[in-house]
């Protein structure tokens, strides 16, 4: 099983270097059911899976000149504080066993996961939505809508630190509409504040009592890495906008899947 979970680690950065986003979507749900991490351990996991492959995608990004570095400050900042504030504080105050009510009883894990599929959900439909009329032309002067590009961003680090995804899905959408950025700046700046947010939120948990397994960790981490190189030469060749597509049904159909396997053990 674990040969399986590298070659889908793979997949991982694959789905950055593509689309700029569903990495961690795909990661948790592999290190819990492939390669047998607990949920709690595995969004830790992610966030350092998540975030080294994103920043080599957005090194490489950066040297096509395809991101804005105001951007990354004005949305990156709030987010990445709320991540490690969320990492150190909020998931250890999480307690093992959450609700236990009349024979009803709803665990961290249960939590968890279930918060995770239902993020794999709004991500799927996301990606399935076509983005078409929300596309920004490249010469656009770049407007900021300050307040509600900092709520979206604390918010969206809330998530991330939270079900331990990068928000990808979540971001782009998000500099689109609210700084208003072209498409493929969108993606590359996206890669940097998932790159910092991720790692910075990781830090959260090296300061608690986490024992990390750290081959597994940079093995994993090594194949993502891998994957968004591949990512990124096929992007050249394959239609974004339909690859997207395909890829959010698969995520819609791992999301129903681990819902249904967490409160009906299928």
């Amino acid at each position: 099983m674990e040969f399986l979970g590298y070659i889908l680690a793979t997949l991982v950065g694959v789905s950055l270097g593509l689309i700029g986003s569903g990495g961690s979507i795909l990661t948790v749900p592999i290190l819990v059911y492939i390669m047998g991490v607990q949920p709690g351990v595995a969004t830790a996991y992610s966030l350092f899976v998540v975030g080294s492959a994103a920043l080599v995608g957005g090194v490489q990004k950066a040297r096509m000149k395809q991101l804005d570095v105001k951007t990354i400050w004005v949305y990156g900042i709030p987010s990445l504080l709320a991540v490690y504030l969320t990492r150190r504080w909020i998931v250890p105050a999480i307690p093992d066993v959450i609700i236990n009510l009349n024979g009803f009883v709803l665990t961290q894990s249960m939590f968890m996961m279930t918060l995770f599929a239902v993020i794999m959900l709004m991500a799927a439909l996301s990606m399935i939505r076509s983005t078409s009329n929300t596309t920004i032309s490249a010469d656009q002067t770049i407007q900021y809508n300050y307040p509600m590009i900092i709520t979206a961003s604390i918010l969206e680090g809330l998530l991330t630190g939270l079900v331990g995804a990068g928000g990808g899905f979540l971001i782009i959408p998000a500099l689109v509409l609210l700084a208003r950025l072209p498409m493929k700046l969108a993606v590359g700046t996206s890669l940097f504040i998932i790159a910092t947010k991720s790692l910075i939120g990781f830090t959260g948990d090296l300061q608690g009592d986490l024992l990390i397994d750290w081959k597994l960790l940079i093995t994993f981490t090594g194949c993502s890495i891998a994957g968004i190189f591949v990512g990124m030469f096929l992007s050249k060749f394959i239609s974004g906008e339909r690859l997207k597509k395909a890829f959010g049904w698969f995520v819609l159909i791992m999301g129903i899947y681990i819902i249904a396997k967490v409160w009906f053990n299928l």
